[in-house]
């Protein structure tokens, strides 16, 4: 399934902050093809570095750092699908600095997991978990323009945030208990980061509304 946009609400002004971390990422993503792996090694987060206290600056780094075409695709589009009504909700203040809190708590958990991986971890999506949770509670009962691939059946259906953000996290939990489970530590998906991130989102999000959105819900 493919998130494209939410159907029952737009947000009043164009999303700047979205679109500048989109562009951020679409720009170090074209620096990675013009400077090759070592770019890509350089800026990439290190678990054993970050456990060992060196390298931190990786830790912010490697949310823009992306291992391929399709890896920056996937993520970029799940986060103009779910960010732009985020940033509405918390405005171009607190918005910026929720989604660099959510990557790098994202990233703490990914490094707790498994302090003594020398995997290089790398991309956004940690952060775009982080503000996929602050949606499921901020916009629960919105329905999102969802592309279905069903072999070589394409569908396009509205599916309400709670059941497709909510089926994507359990994918996330049943996937990180599988890879414990088998005792893989290290290459593939950061499940982790993933789970890390998204929990950060739900339990903050209200915090980081707006003091117009605050004020509504008495907060």
């Amino acid at each position: 399934m493919i998130p494209l946009s939410d159907v029952d609400r737009r947000p009043l002004h164009f999303p700047v902050i979205t679109a500048l971390i989109i562009g951020a990422n679409v720009l170090v993503f074209m620096l990675e093809l013009a400077k090759g792996e070592n770019f890509i090694m350089r800026w990439s987060l290190i678990p054993s570095e970050i456990a060992s206290g060196r390298n931190l600056i990786t830790m912010l780094t490697a949310m823009f750092i992306h291992g391929g075409w399709l890896h920056i695709i996937g993520n970029m589009v799940y986060f103009w699908a779910f960010g732009p009504e985020i940033e509405e909700a918390m405005g171009r203040i607190f918005y910026p600095v929720f989604y660099l809190s959510g990557g790098l708590v994202a990233t703490l958990a990914q490094v707790a997991m498994n302090p003594a991986s020398s995997i290089p971890n790398l991309g956004a999506s940690g952060a775009i978990a982080a503000v996929m949770g602050a949606f499921l509670v901020t916009f629960p009962h919105d329905r999102i323009r969802t592309v279905i691939l069903l072999g070589w059946f394409v569908f396009i259906r509205f599916i309400p945030a709670t059941i497709l953000v909510g089926f994507w996290f359990a994918i996330q939990l049943f996937s990180e208990v599988g890879a414990v489970a088998q005792r893989q530590t290290g290459g593939g998906v950061a499940y982790m980061a993933h789970i890390g991130g998204f929990v950060f989102g739900m339990a903050l999000a209200r915090l980081f509304e707006s003091r117009h959105r605050r004020a509504e819900h008495g907060i």
